[in-house]
């Protein structure tokens, strides 16, 4: 398992990243890897709500289904998988002053053969991780 953890602060109030970043479609403006995220269900966003996430990632496209596991006033969960692979996101959203403090972790666990690239892995998603930071922070910030 490889695991990415960034925390960092921006100047939106915890209710208001929280609304954002729930809809995982927002992907597409925040993650670097992302190509496109689409919700493959209906009605207002709530645990259970599914999303199809199209991410390029060293040069490799790849296609995971994402479900909204936990959403509370403090954080948001997100599994995503496929045949060759297994994410969770937990994003956790506390004030910081009169803005947010943001702790973003991604579990990401390799199936089946892509078990052997689990150690080239750490160190593209460690460059991603902080691309997306870096893009997380200033989206959140132009809310």
């Amino acid at each position: 398992m490889t695991e990415i953890s960034r925390t960092f602060t921006v100047q939106p109030a915890p209710s208001t990243v929280l609304d954002y970043l729930k809809d995982f479609s927002h992907a597409e403006e925040w993650d670097p890897g992302t190509e496109s995220c689409q919700r493959i269900d209906d009605g207002p966003v709530a645990v259970g709500s599914r999303w199809r996430n199209t991410s390029k990632i060293a040069g490799v496209s790849t296609e995971l289904e994402y479900e909204l596991t936990e959403l509370d006033d403090t954080h948001v969960q997100f599994v995503g998988t496929n045949d060759t692979a297994h994410t969770t996101d937990t994003i956790t959203v506390q004030p910081h002053g009169s803005g947010s403090e943001i702790t973003y972790v991604a579990d990401i666990q390799l199936k089946g053969a892509a078990k052997l690239a689990t150690p080239a892995v750490k160190l593209v998603f460690e460059k991603i991780g902080s691309d997306t930071e870096d893009d997380l922070v200033q989206v959140l910030n132009r809310l």
